[in-house]
């Protein structure tokens, strides 16, 4: 699962996961988030408020190990708690500290710079970036900017953390604004730390370091 305002294709295929996977002999299961690449786009924020349904129903009935980017681990890790039995291992990254912190200002301060592309802070200017980086036209800036705004953002705790009962591999750069892993590491049940050396946020998905700890954790190195 991408990220906020990338897709299957730019995050994980264009990196080399894709076929990196499947030489190791596994089924890639391509899923966009609402909003997203070769998903629907609505524009009322409404649509989005039970937007991990669109994920479970694009996965089979046996488990499978998944691979979140922040929105997308976000996504992983919600649907984790509640239907465990769907997955095996999961690796999640770009998300740590920012899971228990509620800032409303700041998902509305990416909302606006999503839909006007404008921005002053360089963060928010990487966010303002993204839709034209991915071709998106005018209403693609209003589905992602819905996205953000959507109702019923979840809320994530101790307790519904307490019930991902997989194997779960926390891969977070060391320069990354998600941070510390420390209260997520500590809320998974069974949870392993990898430490990207160097890394930010944004740089994570192409980080070698990432891709190999991914590939060692699930165990689907190419022989």
């Amino acid at each position: 699962m991408h990220g906020f305002g990338t897709s299957f294709a730019a995050t994980w295929r264009h990196n080399g996961w894709a076929d990196l996977l499947a030489d190791a002999g596994r089924t890639v299961i391509g899923v966009d988030l609402l909003g997203h690449g070769n998903a629907p786009k609505p524009t009322d924020p409404e649509a989005y408020r039970d937007l991990e349904d669109h994920v479970l129903a694009a996965l089979p009935d046996d488990p499978v190990d998944a691979v979140g980017f922040s929105a997308g681990a976000m996504a992983v890790l919600w649907l984790a708690a509640h239907h465990p039995q769907r997955f095996h291992r999961i690796v999640v990254a770009g998300v740590g500290a920012n899971l228990f912190e509620q800032d409303g200002d700041r998902s509305r301060a990416v909302a606006e710079a999503v839909r006007t592309g404008t921005a002053d802070d360089p963060q928010l200017r990487y966010f303002a970036d993204l839709p034209e980086a991915g071709g998106a036209d005018p209403e693609g800036r209003s589905a992602l900017a819905a996205f953000m705004g959507r109702p019923d953002r979840r809320e994530f705790t101790a307790d519904l953390l307490a019930r991902v009962t997989v194997p779960v591999l926390v891969a977070l750069g060391d320069r990354d604004f998600a941070g510390p892993a420390d209260p997520l590491v500590e809320a998974l049940p069974d949870a392993t730390r990898c430490v990207l050396r160097g890394v930010d946020h944004f740089a994570t998905p192409k980080d070698f370091g990432f891709l190999d700890a991914t590939l060692t954790f699930l165990d689907a190195q190419a022989f």
